[in-house]
């Protein structure tokens, strides 16, 4: 309920769909704080990133990497997708 009107236009204007959380939901800040020092720390201290345009021409791969192929500790150093296909799998055994 406290978005700027601003900041969601700009976030519309890179291609971005504007999602928020519930006010008073601890759990999805967590997540997103955890997600942005994971995208800081493993994908852009590590590029090249001569100016801002350069670093939003490259989110989608990092993007892609995070999901498909970046291990994750809670996931048990699986990827997002390997997970869901594996748990999918495993549900269809049922």
């Amino acid at each position: 309920c406290y978005t700027a009107r601003n900041t969601r236009a700009f976030a519309r204007g890179i291609g971005l769909i504007p999602r928020t959380t519930p006010v008073s939901s601890p759990q999805s800040n967590g997540m997103a704080e955890a997600f942005v020092r994971t995208l800081k720390r493993d994908y852009v201290r590590v590029n090249p990133r001569p100016d801002a345009q350069s670093v939003i021409d490259q989110l989608p791969g990092w993007f892609a990497h995070y999901n498909e192929v970046h291990p994750h500790r809670a996931l048990r150093y699986r990827s997002p997708r390997e997970f869901i296909a594996q748990t999918c799998e495993a549900l269809s055994g049922l």
